[in-house]
């Protein structure tokens, strides 16, 4: 009995250690966050033996650690809800174009693609905090 309680002790904090790491990431912002999150994939594609990918990553995580700040990180950020912005606004004209003409075909496409845009302008909102 003696020997059970230590090795369940330490089989909980094998169990416990990766989700307090998953919770540390998941509180990092900007730059840092994309790193951890390249990182975490390098991880998954070497446990996978995906060796391509794996070097894809690295370069990737490569270029974010040389290149990326969090100010123009934000900016780029920003840049997408705008064109978001503009997406939404484009196909809503759209759709109040087909709905005085009538076509319930089009009208229903529009509506379509309405919805997709505001999901991608949602996304991008998301995005911001990240």
């Amino acid at each position: 009995m003696k020997f059970l309680a230590p090795l369940a002790l330490l089989t909980a904090a094998f169990v416990s250690t990766p989700l307090l790491a998953d919770e540390a990431a998941s509180q990092l912002t900007g730059c840092a966050a994309k790193r951890q999150a390249i990182t975490t994939q390098i991880e998954q594609a070497k446990a996978h033996g995906n060796d391509a990918q794996q070097a894809g990553l690295e370069k990737a995580l490569s270029e974010v650690t040389t290149h990326c700040t969090d100010a123009s990180l934000k900016k780029e950020r920003e840049n997408k809800v705008l064109d978001a912005k503009h997406e939404v606004s484009q196909r809503q004209a759209d759709l109040d174009k087909a709905m005085k003409k009538g076509d319930s075909e089009k009208i229903n496409k529009r509506k379509d693609k309405l919805a997709e845009s505001r999901k991608e302008l949602q996304d991008a909102l998301n995005e911001l905090d990240k």
